[in-house]
Order: C-alpha cells, then structure tokens, then sequence
C-alpha cells in the first residue's frame, strides 16, 4: 500500500481543488489519502464524491498552533468535524486569518512591495487564506522567484520583515480538543527549520504525556539526520511516524507520495481513531 496522509486542495493552500487532489492522488499510485487543509475540513464533501474506485480517503485536518513563541502545526486525523468544541476552536482560528493577511499586505506596501489584498483574495480563490497566498502573490509580482523564497526573515518567516500573527491554538489544548472529538494527532514536520525555529524535543516529550500520537518525519523539509534524529526521539518516546508529502499542487515541488507512511502505522492510527472511518472510494462522479 502507498499512503500519503498529509496533503492540500484548494479549500486551503493547494491549487488542487478537492476533486482533483484524489483523482491526482489515484494516478499517482496512491491507495491512502489524507486531505488536511488547514483548519478547515471544507473540501471533504467535495473529495467524498470524488473519490475514486481503489482510493482512500482519510479526513483530517492541519491545525495551527503555537508553543512557547514557536509556531507548529498539528495533524489531525479521523475526528468528528461537528464535535463543538474543536469545530469552535477551528473556526476562531480560521476567521483570524483574513485580518492577518491584510496585515501582512499592509506591512508588504509599507516594505514599498504594491501588493493588494484584492490580488491575495484571487489568489485564495475562497479557500482558507494563509501566508503561501502572500507568498504566491510576491512570485506574480517578481519580488521572490518562489512561493519557498518568500519564507524568509526579509519577507513572510516567523519574525520577518512583513510577518503577523494569528491567533494560534496551545498544542496541549489542541490535543485534547483532537482526543475528545475521537481523533488522532501527528506533530507535522516538527525538524522543518528552514520555516523558522522548531520546537525542542523536551515539548514533544510533553506533548506525548498529553496524548499525541506521532510525529511526521518523512518529509521534503527535513534531511536524513533529522530524519535520524527524529526516529530515534519517536522510538524513545512511543510515537508513530509518518511519511507524507505535504502536497500543495503546483506551490510546491513536491510530488504526490514522493513520501509515505508505513501501512502497519496507517493501521494504528485508524485503529485509535472513533471520530470517524477512512472513506473508501466508490467510483467518484
């Protein structure tokens, strides 16, 4: 089995709409998917009826949340969407995210960049904006080559030059919402550092305590001793690890499985899970 459990579509930050992400996912080989847009499980409906025979679709979600100054994400899998306490905590976090773009082009036309909020909403094209719509908007204006160059200290990294905060959720917080809606929780590329600074081990020992699950560590973001590194930390504190791609269509480099998860892990994980079943494909429409 090939399974990737960590992929955009266009009700977030991919350019993949949700019926093209699996019908993409199948032609690449792919048995598993996992749509995780972030904070926001729009696009499953859409992936649902979409779905092609032999494919799988996973339901999931890629949380905000911060740590101690440091911003994380939070993969979160197979909970119940209309649980009210985590769909609450989606929503505030999602609804904070149109004023912080427009304080990122606010701070990009100060910069002396002529960015518009207008030229951002087109390009988020009604899905859940974020910080790669700004950098994609820098790539059409020539002032970055790509949307990876725009994360950076000069630019859209944490503490660059045009960054604003969002409200971000507590990752403990985060994992209780995740456990109570019958869900299961995957630190996303925790080692990525070239996205600013990483959270020490010494929290992902805690945030293992607390309930997560796994951490991500087959991912483009992270070279083999991290790899290494992060293998030996997952083992020492009991957590699963994945492998995915963290697809985005076209903004990123990154293929559809170029990284996947072992079938034993993918098990486990739908094993804990009681929110919700992987869907398994019926033909799409």
């Amino acid at each position: 089995m090939r399974i990737d459990l960590h992929c955009h579509s266009t009700a977030s930050d991919g350019t993949d709409t949700p019926a093209e992400l699996v019908r993409h996912a199948a032609t690449a080989g792919l048995d598993v998917v996992a749509l995780t847009d972030h904070d926001t499980t729009r696009g499953h409906a859409e992936a649902i009826a979409a779905l092609p025979a032999g494919l799988t679709l996973v339901p999931g979600a890629e949380l905000s949340c911060r740590i101690d100054g440091v911003s994380m994400h939070l993969l979160a899998y197979l909970f119940d969407p209309e649980e009210p306490a985590l769909l609450a905590e989606r929503e505030l976090v999602r609804d904070d995210r149109v004023p912080r773009a427009k304080g990122m082009v606010a701070r990009l036309n100060a910069l002396g960049v002529p960015v518009t909020w207008e030229q951002v909403e087109r390009i988020a094209a009604g899905g859940s904006v974020g910080r790669p719509h700004v950098a994609s908007a820098l790539v059409e204006l020539g002032v970055v080559k790509t949307v990876s160059d725009a994360f950076t200290e000069e630019w859209l990294a944490d503490g660059g030059r045009a960054y604003t905060p969002k409200h971000e959720t507590d990752p403990f917080e985060a994992i209780r919402l995740v456990k109570g809606a019958g869900g299961v929780c995957v630190f996303a590329h925790p080692a990525a550092a070239k996205r600013g600074r990483t959270v020490p081990e010494s929290a992902i020992a805690e945030m293992a305590a607390a309930g997560l699950d796994g951490i991500e560590v087959d991912h483009m973001d992270h070279d083999d001793a991290a790899k290494d590194r992060l293998r030996g930390l997952a083992k020492e504190l009991g957590l699963l690890v994945t492998g995915s791609s963290d697809y985005h269509g076209s903004r990123k480099t990154v293929a559809l499985g170029d990284y996947t998860t072992d079938p034993e892990v993918y098990g486990e994980i739908t094993r804990r899970a009681t929110g919700a079943f992987p869907v398994p494909g019926a033909g799409g429409v």
